[in-house]
C-alpha cells in the first residue's frame, strides 16, 4: 500500500513562487508514474503533471506548461512540482498520484492518492 503525503501549499501572490512536495511511502518500487492533479472549486480535477520514473519524463498541462516544473528526489522518495509566476486561477487543491503505469492525463488509472494540498493565489 503507497501512501502519499502532500505539503508546501499557501497562500501567495500573484506572480509569486511555490513548491509542492508529495513523499511517498510503502511500495514504492511499484511506482512508475507519479503525477500532479488539482481541483479548483466547483471544477472536475484537472491533470497538471506528470513524471515518469524511468527516465524522468515530464508531460504538463499547456495552462502550466513554462511555469511549473516536476521532478522528484528518487533517494528521498518524494516528487515535488516547483511552481512559478502563480495566477489567481491556479488556485486550487493539489493532489499527488501514484500509478503502477505510464503516465495519464485523466485521473481514473491512478491507484493512490494524496490527501491534497491548498494553494491560494491572490491577485
Amino acid at each position: 500500500q503507497v501512501q502519499l503525503v502532500e505539503s508546501g501549499g499557501g497562500l501567495v501572490q500573484a506572480g509569486d513562487s511555490l513548491r509542492l512536495s508529495c513523499a511517498a511511502s510503502g511500495g514504492t518500487s511499484r511506482i512508475y508514474t507519479m503525477a500532479w492533479f488539482r481541483r479548483a472549486p466547483g471544477k472536475e480535477r484537472e491533470f497538471v503533471a506528470a513524471i515518469r520514473y524511468s527516465n524522468d519524463q515530464t508531460y504538463y498541462d499547456d495552462s502550466v506548461k513554462g511555469r511549473f516544473t516536476a521532478s522528484r528526489d528518487s533517494a528521498k522518495n518524494t516528487v515535488y512540482l516547483e511552481m512559478n509566476k502563480l495566477r489567481p486561477e491556479d488556485t486550487a487543491t493539489y493532489y499527488c498520484a501514484a500509478l503502477m503505469g505510464g503516465p495519464s492525463p485523466i485521473p481514473n488509472p491512478y491507484d493512490y492518492w494524496g490527501q491534497g494540498t491548498q494553494v491560494t493565489v491572490a491577485s
